[in-house]
């Protein structure tokens, strides 16, 4: 039989082949199966193709979006010069969604990307270290989970007022506790693996341990999760905008559209449904790429 060790992917390796070939090996077979997945390119080519527009915006926008005029409010979809109709000021759709999925990304991604940061750290060190630490740390995260997400993202954004910056701040808040029981899950089945037993027993200390042991293993279904909270970190943010508790006035965002285009839901129902179904859309997308990223990260599949 032929003798093998374990690879820093935790998979049998042959001797002769080097971690590095493995790795290399195993991200060119994610690679090849997101590309044969045609739900989850399609999702891509979308948010790629929106977020284009959105870093390009004033390439793309035909107007400014805080500019308007009541001689032609309510503009219906198609009017010349207005491919979108305009708002209940006057100004246009168009520019005004385009400038809004600026506000609706940065606030859908921001406070994930903060939360994998502040919470992934938390849950690998809960998880690698276990007893005292653990405890400690879980039993704090578990107190969050005492209120339901939008409930603590309303309940912190009304504390702290309305304002791009504190709806960050209560979004990641709200995220920081499920990542960090996803990694300190994650963390603690491969703390005792055999590669890692024998990191530990050879004298490698805690710090080089997590870094090139621990790490490669765990940041992958960490981050797979966390790609899945952008969706619903963009939905609370426009609940909250809506609300009145996000992104304030004359600011384009898609949440705070919807609630001032609440009059006009009877005369001009496409105009008023434009930014739900752009946040529809763009959740449904991050959805989708979520969990092709997470199939075909998964070996087993």
């Amino acid at each position: 039989m032929k003798n093998i060790t374990r690879s820093p992917m935790g998979m049998p390796e042959p001797i002769g082949v080097t971690p590095a070939h493995v790795a290399d090996g195993y991200w060119r077979g994610v690679i090849g199966r997101l590309m044969q997945d045609r739900l989850t390119v399609l999702s891509c080519g979308i948010l790629l193709i929106m977020l284009i527009v959105i870093v390009f915006a004033p390439v793309f926008a035909p107007y400014s979006p805080i500019d308007g005029s009541i001689a032609r409010r309510l503009r219906p979809v198609g009017t010349p010069g207005h491919l979108l109709g305009t708002d209940e000021l006057g100004r246009d759709m168009l520019s005004r969604m385009i400038y809004g999925g600026r506000f609706s990304w940065f606030i859908g991604i921001t406070p994930v990307a903060l939360a994998l940061v502040i919470g992934g750290g938390l849950g690998i060190i809960a998880g690698f270290f276990g007893g005292t630490t653990n405890m400690v740390i879980m039993r704090v995260t578990d107190v969050f989970y005492a209120f339901p997400s939008v409930l603590l993202a309303v309940a912190i954004s009304g504390a702290l007022g309305a304002g791009l910056g504190n709806t960050i701040l209560s979004l990641t808040i709200v995220f920081i506790p499920p990542i960090i029981r996803v990694a300190e899950s994650v963390t603690t089945g491969v703390r005792n693996l055999d590669y890692i037993e024998a990191a530990r027993a050879s004298g490698a200390s805690a710090s080089s341990l997590v870094r090139i042991q621990v790490l490669p293993n765990v940041l992958g279904p960490i981050f797979v999760y966390a790609t899945g909270l952008v969706s619903i970190s963009m939905i609370i943010a426009s609940g909250l905008s809506f609300l009145g508790l996000g992104v304030t006035p004359p600011n384009a965002e898609w949440g705070l559209m919807l609630n001032t285009l609440r009059s006009a839901i009877y005369s001009q129902p496409l105009i008023a449904s434009l930014p739900g179904l752009c946040i529809f859309v763009t959740s449904i997308c991050f959805n989708l790429a979520s969990d092709g990223l997470r199939t075909a990260m998964d070996v087993r599949a």
